[in-house]
Order: structure tokens, then sequence, then C-alpha cells
């Protein structure tokens, strides 16, 4: 144990230091390591309560990882690298190896994607009587399934957008990429909702084509492509906390229908005026808003 250092700090600063990625002997053995200048392999061991035939790994990994340093004398000996620069060090170390782990699994993950894609395609073959509906509670999951249908849409894409957000509309670059490939984009966003900063992109939409519109409500999350596949969200009236249950179907008469609801919200529709005050908006009347 370490000079000046009692039994409870050093349980308790043995257990932070495996908090931060060493292990039980590495943690134990730089402890020991801190309390005197230098120690050979196998003194450390008998210190450190770490098996004979171990301490050599645990030190080796302690010098790889920047805990410990190796003083070469008649007897190769081993101290500690002080703690202000071995864990910052470390740390470093540890989040530019979990960048590069974590750009390797999503290389890995795109490629996966399409490999598998074929395999669920083939797997729907055999759909059921309510495959056309799927819930999606995750957030994660709802976004990955609004990219996907746009990016996959051709005709129309038309969309009820309201907060909370699994993904904003106006920062989305592929409703940009559809209006670019002939796609009729018209977004109605409710009142209240859009900043100063996203009043600014909503010049960038207008000048690419998109239609957007504000209304004063909205009943609902809704995002229809095609006319034939979108989703609804829908908030949860029992809990507090805003949350929603996203509806993904695929099925024209359900398509056909919410299109309805779209459109007679749209007629009710302002327009909204970007270039102007922030809170200029101009009634559409109703024969412009059929058109």
């Amino acid at each position: 144990m370490p000079r000046d250092l009692h039994e409870l700090d050093f349980q308790r600063l043995w257990r932070r230091l495996q908090q931060i990625g060493l292990n039980a002997y590495e943690a134990r053995t730089y402890m020991v390591l801190l309390g005197h200048p230098r120690f050979k392999a196998l003194e450390l061991a008998a210190r450190a309560n770490v098996p004979r035939q171990k301490i050599y790994e645990v030190l080796d990994s302690l010098v790889e990882k920047g805990f410990s340093q190796v003083v070469q004398e008649r007897t190769k000996l081993f101290s500690a690298v002080e703690p202000g620069l071995a864990i910052p060090n470390y740390i470093a170390r540890r989040h530019q190896q979990l960048e590069i782990e974590l750009g390797e699994q999503s290389r890995v993950a795109d490629g996966l994607v399409d490999d598998l894609h074929q395999a669920y395609s083939e797997g729907k073959e055999g759909r059921g009587t309510l495959d056309f509906l799927r819930i999606v509670n995750e957030p994660g999951q709802t976004a990955s399934q609004y990219r996907r249908m746009i990016a996959e849409s051709q005709q129309e894409y038309i969309e009820f957008s309201r907060p909370p957000y699994a993904v904003d509309p106006l920062d989305e670059q592929l409703v940009k990429q559809a209006r670019l490939r002939g796609v009729n984009c018209r977004l109605l966003i409710q009142a209240g909702t859009i900043d100063a900063e996203h009043r600014q992109r909503l010049n960038e939409y207008l000048g690419a084509g998109i239609e957007v519109r504000e209304i004063d409500s909205l009943p609902m999350k809704l995002a229809l492509f095609d006319g034939r596949r979108g989703m609804i969200a829908l908030l949860d009236p029992l809990v507090t906390k805003p949350a929603w249950t996203a509806v993904v179907f695929e099925h024209p008469g359900m398509a056909e229908a919410m299109k309805g609801l779209f459109e007679d919200y749209w007629r009710k529709s302002q327009i909204v005026r970007t270039h102007e005050a922030a809170s200029t908006r101009t009634q559409v009347p109703l024969e412009a808003a059929g058109d």
C-alpha cells in the first residue's frame, strides 16, 4: 500500500481506476507504484498481491497504457507515471481508439445492411394479414424509416411537422435531394415551432421549389410518400414527458385517407413569409390553396 494512504482511500481509488479502464491487478499495481520510487517486478507482485506469474503481463499492460515506465539499471525496475500525465493521456488514447473502432463498425454496418436487405425482402414475401402496419417506439428506428422512405420516394412527399422530432425535416438534406429528383414536396409546420435559424433554412427550401406553410395546430405527426406508404406519430396521452408512438404503413387506402386529412389542413394554412419579419404570415385564399 502507498505511504500515507489509508485502507479506505486505497479501496476507493482502486475502484475508480477500474472505472476508467484498468483491471483489478493493474489498478492495485499502479496504486502501489505511486507510493514508491521504483520496484523490481517480483517485489511489486508481493506488495500488490498479484500472482508472480501474472506480474510481468500486468506491468507490460501498464507501460503500454502509460501508467508505468521502465527504469533500466542493472536490473529492470518499474516506477509510476505521474497521475496528471498518465490518466489524461490514457483517456485521450482510448477516445481516439473508440473513434477508430466506431468508424470501422459504421463501415461494416453499411455493407451489412445491403447484404442483409435481400434476405429481409425475401422474408417479407410471405406477408401476414397485418404486415402492412408496424408499430415503432424507438426514435432512432423512426428516423431510419423516415430517411429510407423519403430516399425511395419518386412522386410526392407531404408532411405534418411538429416537435418533438425524430428527424427535423428542416435539417434533412434528403428533402432537397427528393425535390431535385422531381418529387413534389410540401411541408405543413405547426406555428410557433420555427425559430430564426429555421426560417433562414426555409429560404433554401423555397428556392429549391419545396412548398412550406404553417398552421396554428396540427393533430399529429404525419409523413406520406407517393400516395401509398407513410408514417403517423401520435403523442402518448398517459405520460407527462412528450413521447411519440409511430405507425409505419404501406397501404394505398390508408395513404389516401391521410392525404385527404393533409389537404384539409393545407387549405386552412398560411404561407410562411421568410423574407419578411418572422411574425408575418399571409392567409391563403381557398381557391389558391387548392391549386
